[in-house]
């Protein structure tokens, strides 16, 4: 490899990048290649040619304080000038334990102990595996099922992958996966059960609710995203299906995990998506937005009730399971500065302004005639559009759409036929309204290429 390759132009930079680096989602040959990014700033990456482009999915979710933010550079380099990672194995660090506290402290009520890791599948790997081993410690080892939802999606490894429901991820790794049983979603826009949502009482529970009747016994957990299921098509729920499911696993004292890797920290217009319920799950798994958008860190945090089964004098009731870079201390410090973020800079204040100026431009947008449903929560709209040959992400306008946008300058990424923008929350309101522009003219038919 040229060891100059920092100096090159944009062009050698690409070049070099398709000779040596396997990007995510860019194996097929008629994809793009990917663009050479020389910094950013606030909602906009720069371009080696000096264009910027309006970053609407903030970075695929985890950045919500802006590019380059002054205060998270800055307790990025203060904790450098200290030390940037020591193991968590025997040793601890104040940036680790001053997180977890405030972790604590916003989190559910029930929650108390916090495991640290380093990004979302591994917080659900873990999350799985506490709760399986959590039985196997109170002398129930039969209790090796799990419990999903359809359209579910909890990351690419293989535990989360076997709680997953989108098949154009998975399908391949079938044969790999464990066993799980799954239950409708509340996809109002497509019921499962045939409702239509201003007249349903929420039938589309009853499944989840008969599987835990059948299953009660063999269960070791029930797992889902509260409030909005991401990459299996940003389905918004009514809170009400959370707080039937939180109920039906009490009464069965089934363990829920709560996967809010996408949904933390703000972005629903809450702390916590379990806050619309409101519910407390016994396990809460957290990642991207954790630290920013800076660093790879991620958090599964248990109730003391869970905990406590794994204190004891005998190592095989031991939780085995760690990384090389949990708690890592830069991580950590960053976290705990946009933490602060959200105090001194009112992020759900702003969260709830977004939610209200996209409700205005999402009903622009509901009578065109691709456009099948629109919805939204918090800093999130979504446009799904009228499903073609293959709905879901597999439909072909979705690589079509991204280019589209991409042209104008706007950063988006729809899954198959639903577009969803995502920004940081600090995108100002004029900034917003030019990107619903863009969108407008794309979806609108001036914009599509075929």
């Amino acid at each position: 490899m040229n060891k100059k390759a920092s100096e090159n132009s944009p062009s050698d930079l690409v070049s070099e990048d398709l000779r040596c680096v396997w990007h995510p989602y860019t194996q097929m040959l008629t994809a793009p290649p990917p663009i050479p990014v020389e910094r950013a700033e606030g909602v906009y990456l720069y371009k080696a040619d000096g264009k910027r482009i309006l970053d609407g999915i903030s970075s695929w979710w985890v950045n919500i304080h802006g590019h380059n933010h002054p205060r998270l550079n800055k307790a990025l380099a203060e904790q450098a000038s200290k030390f940037s990672h020591v193991m968590f194995g025997g040793f601890t660090h104040r940036p680790a334990v001053q997180l977890a506290a405030e972790l604590i402290d916003r989190s559910p009520s029930n929650l108390a102990r916090v495991f640290f890791s380093d990004n979302g599948s591994t917080a659900i790997e873990i999350a799985l595996k506490m709760s399986f081993h959590y039985w196997r410690n109170r002398g129930e080892p039969e209790r090796d099922l799990f419990l999903a939802l359809e359209h579910a999606y909890h990351g690419d490894t293989f535990g989360a992958m076997s709680v997953g429901g989108v098949k154009a991820f998975h399908s391949n790794y079938d044969r790999l996966l464990f066993e799980v049983r799954r239950a409708h979603t509340p996809y109002c826009f497509s019921c499962p059960v045939g409702q239509v949502r201003n007249r349903c009482k929420i039938e589309c529970a009853q499944q989840l609710e008969q599987i835990l009747e059948e299953e009660g016994t063999r269960l070791a957990a029930v797992i889902l995203e509260p409030m909005v299921q991401g990459a299996g098509g940003m389905i918004v729920w009514p809170p009400e299906f959370l707080l039937r499911v939180r109920e039906a696993t009490r009464r069965h004292s089934i363990p829920l995990i709560a996967d809010e890797i996408f949904t933390g920290f703000g972005r629903t217009g809450k702390m916590f998506a379990c806050e619309h319920g409101p519910i407390e799950p016994d396990i809460l798994c957290l990642s991207k937005a954790l630290t920013g958008g800076y660093l790879p860190l991620a958090a599964t945090i248990t109730s003391d009730e869970i905990y406590r089964t794994f204190l004891s004098p005998q190592r095989d009731r031991t939780f085995f399971h760690g990384h090389s870079y949990t708690g890592n201390a830069l991580a950590c410090a960053v976290a705990l500065e946009s933490l602060a973020l959200f105090d001194d800079e009112n992020r759900l204040r702003r969260v709830g302004e977004l939610e209200c100026l996209f409700r205005e431009r999402l009903q622009r947008l509901r009578g065109l005639p691709e456009v099948g449903d629109v919805r939204g929560i918090g800093a999130l709209a979504v446009v799904e559009l009228v499903p073609e040959k293959k709905a879901g992400y597999l439909d072909e306008r979705g690589p079509r759409l991204a280019e589209s946008f991409l042209a104008r300058g706007l950063l988006l990424r729809p899954l198959g036929n639903v577009l969803y923008f995502l920004p940081p929350y600090v995108i100002t309101d004029e900034q917003a309204h030019w990107a619903f522009d863009v969108i407008e003219e794309v979806i609108g038919g001036t914009g599509t290429e075929s």
